[in-house]
């Protein structure tokens, strides 16, 4: 059985920002199945042309890391998408946004963030 899970905006930033290579984290952690939705590309799309320091090169590098996520062409808000497709699709969510954890977690969405700066974490 594939393990889904769906990475946002700030999940795919990780590598960027802290050199962890999440894909082999997961895999370490049993996913298979790496979904982002399109309004999280959108997103790293403007902090890459409009962002300073740190997260414009952690969104370039995260934009680089696209090919190996299937992306979901879905309208509306990268949360709500995110959480919605979650439900859906019974698939875990890496994130490491305080407010969409708490949404996730009241509807009993698997989170998946970064522990120590150093790798991913349940």
């Amino acid at each position: 059985m594939t393990r889904k899970v769906i990475i946002d905006t700030n999940g795919l930033m990780i590598p960027g920002q802290f050199g962890v290579d999440i894909f082999s984290e997961l895999k370490r952690l049993g996913f298979d199945s790496c979904i982002i939705p399109r309004a999280s590309v959108r997103e790293l799309e403007k902090i890459s042309s409009q962002g300073h320091g740190k997260d414009k090169v952690a969104a370039k590098i995260a934009l680089s890391l696209l090919e190996r996520c299937t992306i979901i062409e879905k309208e509306g808000c990268a949360d709500d998408i995110i959480a919605e497709m979650a439900i859906d699709k019974e698939a875990a969510c890496l994130t490491n946004d305080i407010e969409l954890k708490k949404r996730l977690c009241s509807k009993g969405v698997t989170i998946i963030h970064l522990r120590e700066k150093t790798r991913l974490s349940i």
